[in-house]
């Protein structure tokens, strides 16, 4: 399988050599593609730097860096890597964050689990194996009942749909239309496992260990936890009662 590694960049420049040098280190003949939203702190530089370096065998250039003019939000920028991946021939699609939250030595299973059938892996801290050693009881409690809401009002049994460690078949990717896709933070997360299925694929939750950042700051804010809220409830309404095509 091709695959190609959409990393989606904002001022990560203490944290983007380790997390290219370590997916090589996993997955020594996947791709990445580093999409930046200008970094003022040179992350897309330091990409470049790094990309020269980690080549495969014949050569071929490993790491792409897309460039930015502003910054645009994590589902815009998931959508153009997405895009660039089926235009380029990619079969699958990965996406993780670029802090090191996502260990990248556990690509291998996401990428097995899609490689054995899977239309969309999903790196799942909600089920056995799977933790967040780092959280708060609080925090832990607000992001499990999130997900129960979300998996109950859709009608689904996803564990960690708000996960973004995940990797899709690309053909998954091309019948969900994510280019309509319009939310962003976990709402982009939920709603296209939401779409993988409703188009009949399948998913299947591998357990991962989520944690935080030890470098940097999160872009995460508590008006993206509002949003995804509201999307789902509203999908639940378009979808089972006012029965809306997309």
């Amino acid at each position: 399988m091709r695959v190609l590694v959409v990393l989606p960049t904002f001022d990560e420049a203490a944290n983007i050599e380790e997390v290219l040098r370590r997916l090589h280190a996993a997955v020594p003949d996947a791709h990445v593609l580093v999409v930046d939203d200008s970094s003022p702190d040179g992350t897309a530089d330091i990409a470049e730097r790094v990309g020269a370096e980690l080549t495969a065998p014949d050569d071929t250039v490993l790491v792409e860096v897309m460039r930015r003019p502003a910054k645009s939000g994590l589902g815009s920028a998931y959508r153009e890597g997405f895009r660039h991946g089926l235009i380029n021939g990619f079969d699958v699609m990965v996406e993780m964050d670029s802090d090191l939250s996502h260990d990248p030595a556990a690509l291998p299973t996401l990428l097995a689990a899609v490689e054995g059938g899977a239309d969309l892996a999903i790196g799942s801290r909600y089920i056995p194996g799977g933790s967040i050693p780092d959280w708060s009881w609080h925090r832990r409690a607000l992001s499990r009942w999130g997900n129960r809401y979300a998996a109950f009002v859709l009608g689904n049994d996803v564990a960690d749909a708000t996960s973004g460690y995940r990797a899709y078949r690309s053909s998954a990717l091309a019948a969900v239309d994510f280019h309509t896709v319009r939310a962003d933070g976990y709402g982009f997360q939920i709603e296209m496992a939401y779409r993988v299925l409703q188009t009949g694929g399948s998913i299947e939750e591998v357990p991962i260990s989520f944690v935080d950042r030890i470098r940097g700051t999160s872009k995460m804010s508590g008006w993206i936890v509002v949003e995804a809220l509201v999307l789902v409830t509203w999908w639940r309404i378009r979808d089972r009662v006012l029965r809306i095509g997309r």
